[in-house]
């Protein structure tokens, strides 16, 4: 069965900024998306097992269900757990459970947030913001987009106004669709980023 639709659950607007400039560009034709953004990560984790259940009463086999959470401080693995188990509530398989076979939810992780992505990515970065120094990803600090200590939308937020940027505060929905229009998967360092790519090219069946 091709899937032909993706449902997004992500928990805040930035992110969905971020992926509408992104999918277009990522999935192939004749597969849509819609987005749900959520007013934060504990609204998210709140509501998500009814929504879950709302899906699972009418769910086609042609549509597959995306979370996307930020790990901010928290363990990975109990988050991920956390995540799987509420999808469990609901009755629905998750990529973690079906392993090779059919899934209806995939649940990943923003490692430690959005931003730790733009960072995975810095040709995009300029793209966007030409004045930013190339030398940034040189610097052991931004090394593993991942691995970003102290908040990674606090970083990026220096980095910009450093260059003359966002002087008054990152806009974050601003710089989510700059970016976002800007990232090419295929050069991003964020493993966070890559397992995300990976689990949507695997639901749509799609090869770049």
């Amino acid at each position: 069965m091709t899937v032909q639709h993706l449902e997004l659950l992500v928990e805040e607007r930035s992110m969905e900024i971020f992926l509408r400039a992104l999918l277009p560009r990522v999935l192939p034709e004749g597969c849509s998306f819609h987005i749900h953004a959520f007013q934060g990560k504990p609204d998210l984790l709140d509501k998500l097992e009814k929504r879950l259940k709302g899906y699972a009463r009418w769910l086609p086999e042609e549509i597959r269900l995306v979370v996307v959470v930020d790990r901010d401080g928290d363990d990975c693995g109990d988050l991920k757990d956390r995540l799987e188990r509420i999808a469990g509530a609901a009755k629905l398989r998750t990529r973690s459970e079906a392993g090779s076979g059919s899934w209806q939810v995939v649940n990943r992780l923003a490692i430690e947030e959005l931003e730790a992505w733009y960072f995975g990515d810095w040709e995009a970065v300029r793209a966007a913001y030409p004045r930013v120094s190339s030398k940034v990803p040189d610097n052991r600090r931004y090394r593993d987009p991942d691995a970003i200590h102290g908040g990674t939308w606090e970083a990026f937020e220096k980095v910009l106004q450093r260059a003359g940027y966002f002087k008054t505060g990152l806009r974050k929905g601003e710089a989510a669709g700059a970016v976002g229009a800007h990232v090419d998967p295929s050069r991003n360092r964020s493993r966070s980023f890559g397992v995300l790519h990976e689990a949507v090219l695997e639901a749509t069946g799609y090869s770049p």
